[in-house]
């Protein structure tokens, strides 16, 4: 069973979940929106087997993590920062599942030759990325949220506290439901079983303190990501479903043509969430091929 303890941040409080050998090279595992760090016992099971420490934490306002509002994308890594000097660690694997993709590049690119490399997994792009139409191609539920989210602090707060109690309550099938338009057929497959529980109660976490996080999270997104692209130099693989409506195929195209060095693994059979679990073991792979490890 992972380990949930709390290490002291930067600004707060953060909520921690650990699994895997303790002498392990570390993963931190950044998770989606809205989520709390939560490890899926297959993905702590593929990582545990290749010897790595398994790491996750809970983003500021989610679950146990005391919130801190209107923190930017790059503010993670500072946190990441503490986490691994809590835990010893001088060396990092990232990776980093949809809205967690910006913060894996964030790392990369703010923590230096701490990481060894870094994977976005059906990451967002920044929303003024030049010459991609940001939201073309994304399920109805994300363009109603983003679309809160540009109209301004109200709006975006009233859709949030509308959406939240129907996801905060929903159990694994709930949460197929609530999903919708979000979900291509093969998501849809994937969100079924021990994965459709382990991401509910996930998200019930998440929002346990309120909408805090994910509003957070919303604006940071829309917002100057508060570090370049360009400045990253470590190795980096951008992971992309062409079958995603949660986060468009065009996102990781224009990630894996923009991050300098960028190694692209853009996969025509996934989609958003069956990549992130189907090809888990690739990804801890490619990261370790990719550290020289």
């Amino acid at each position: 069973m992972p380990e949930r303890t709390v290490i002291a941040g930067p600004h707060g409080a953060l909520e921690v979940e650990l699994s895997g050998p303790r002498e392990g090279l570390v993963l931190i595992d950044h998770h989606g929106t809205p989520s709390a760090g939560r490890l899926f016992s297959e993905q702590a099971r593929a990582s545990g087997e290749r010897g790595l420490r398994h790491v996750t934490y809970s983003r500021p306002g989610y679950g146990g993590s005391q919130r801190r509002p209107g923190r930017s994308v790059a503010d993670c890594a500072a946190d990441v920062a503490a986490i691994a000097d809590a835990l010893g660690a001088r060396e990092l694997l990232i990776v980093g599942t949809s809205g967690g993709g910006p913060h894996a590049l964030a790392c990369a690119a703010l923590l230096g030759e701490r990481v060894l490399a870094a994977a976005s997994v059906a990451g967002v792009a920044p929303c003024d990325a030049q010459g991609l139409d940001w939201s073309a191609g994304m399920g109805p539920e994300n363009i109603e949220e983003f679309g809160a989210a540009r109209a301004g602090e109200q709006q975006l707060t009233a859709y949030l506290e509308s959406e939240a109690p129907g996801l905060a309550q929903a159990n694994g099938p709930g949460l197929l439901e609530a999903l919708g338009g979000l979900l291509s057929p093969v998501d849809a497959a994937t969100l079924t079983g021990e994965f459709a529980e382990y991401l509910a109660g996930s998200v019930r976490d998440a929002l346990a303190p309120g909408i805090g996080g994910w509003f957070d999270d919303d604006v940071a997104f829309l917002a100057d990501w508060g570090f370049e692209l360009a400045a990253i130099e470590r190795p980096v693989t951008i992971w992309q479903g062409a079958q995603d409506q949660f986060v468009p195929f065009a996102h990781g195209e224009w990630l894996a043509a923009h991050v300098p060095g960028a190694r692209a693994e853009l996969r025509s059979e996934h989609g958003h969430l069956s990549l992130a679990v189907g090809a888990y073991g690739e990804i801890l792979d490619g990261l370790l091929v990719a550290a020289g490890r």
